[in-house]
């Protein structure tokens, strides 16, 4: 199939362009790099299927011929991004996401939307279905990102109902693996950087917030059978690991995994409509798509962590001469981490 993939350089739109190009088909791959990263593309460069084209999908879009799915991806997704880029992730979400439906109406090709499970807020209900209608701030400091997608969600909807247009929503939970930006700002690019570097591991408030972390081949998976089953046709699909841990939890196993002896070091909370606690109910996935996710949270961390390895260029060697140098403040002790039971849902 000939598919477009908006916001293709980021994280996950990378790794999704990887897979589909294994798959045998042609991708291009339309990313204004604003928080994109060229390197995420650069071994993709001579593959025959491939193209990318430097393109902001808020304005007109050129001329991609025949396609057949289109999967949109293109928003800044990370605090400091969106935050950096506030009225530029409103446009995106908003008049890209109309941009492209409208493509999708010409090229009579299947569209996606990814979503975010931002559209919760910071939920009163948990874990969180895809019925539950969110606790959002629209004028928060997050709202330019969590509003954005909600409209996106509104936009889609409207051209599936009015236009016919063959569409599918996911709100995408915490996901993490390979070619994520080590300054990107989120729980794992700063743990796992903070520990390679052997700088202390930064927590906010009493790491008792809660997170449920998606290995990204399985959230890629994911997201492929949402675009490819017909019954997900009009549907909104949550995509994550149903797996909860406390934030320092995740610190310790990122510590012990790292190899490092990183300290911790307590801050204030986080500024600004930070989630205290974020589960995905994925009960309609597993019944829509037969999907739910098979990496390990210990070997995906493993993975997460040799990409970053390399990435910063950071040996084992180095690690360790860096820690001795460094402080000599004992490690903590490292638990079996044992995921959260849930609790019974409130609403």
């Amino acid at each position: 199939m000939k598919i477009l993939i908006a916001g293709g350089a980021g994280f996950i739109g990378s790794n999704l362009t990887e897979r589909l190009l294994r798959d045998g088909h042609h991708v291009t791959v339309a990313d204004n790099f604003s928080t994109g990263r060229r390197s995420n593309l650069s071994g993709l460069s001579g593959h025959p299927n491939f193209k990318a084209v430097e393109l902001d999908i808020v304005g007109p879009l050129p001329d991609f011929g025949k396609l057949d799915r289109i999967y949109n991806l293109a928003s800044p997704a990370s605090p400091p991004g969106y935050k950096r880029y506030p009225i530029e992730t409103l446009r995106v979400n908003s008049e890209g996401t109309r941009n492209l439906l409208e493509l999708a109406g010409q090229c009579e090709a299947r569209f996606l939307f990814a979503s975010t499970s931002e559209a919760y807020g910071d939920p009163l209900e948990h874990p969180q279905r895809e019925t539950y209608r969110g606790n959002v701030s629209s004028t928060g400091p997050r709202s330019m990102y969590d509003e954005g997608k909600r409209f996106g969600e509104a936009m889609t909807m409207a051209y599936f109902r009015d236009r016919a247009i063959d569409a599918r929503i996911v709100r995408i939970f915490n996901t993490y693996g390979p070619n994520s930006d080590p300054a990107d700002g989120r729980l794992i690019p700063n743990f796992v950087t903070q520990a390679l570097r052997g700088d202390p591991i930064t927590i906010y408030a009493d790491g008792r917030q809660t997170r449920s972390l998606c290995y990204v081949t399985d959230l890629v998976e994911g997201l492929v059978r949402t675009m490819e089953y017909r019954r997900a046709t009009g549907e909104v699909i949550n995509l994550g690991n149903p797996e909860e841990h406390t934030v320092l939890e995740f610190a310790h196993l990122v510590v012990k995994l790292a190899g490092s002896r990183s300290v911790f070091e307590y801050t204030p909370p986080a500024v600004g409509d930070d989630p205290q606690r974020r589960q995905p109910d994925i009960a309609k996935a597993q019944e829509l798509l037969q999907w739910a996710p098979e990496v390990r949270l210990a070997e995906g961390m493993r993975r997460t962590i040799d990409y970053f390895r390399r990435e910063l260029g950071i040996s084992s060697h180095e690690l360790a001469s860096a820690e001795a140098a460094g402080s000599t403040t004992a490690r903590r002790r490292v638990g079996t981490m044992q995921p959260i039971r849930n609790t019974p849902r409130s609403s």
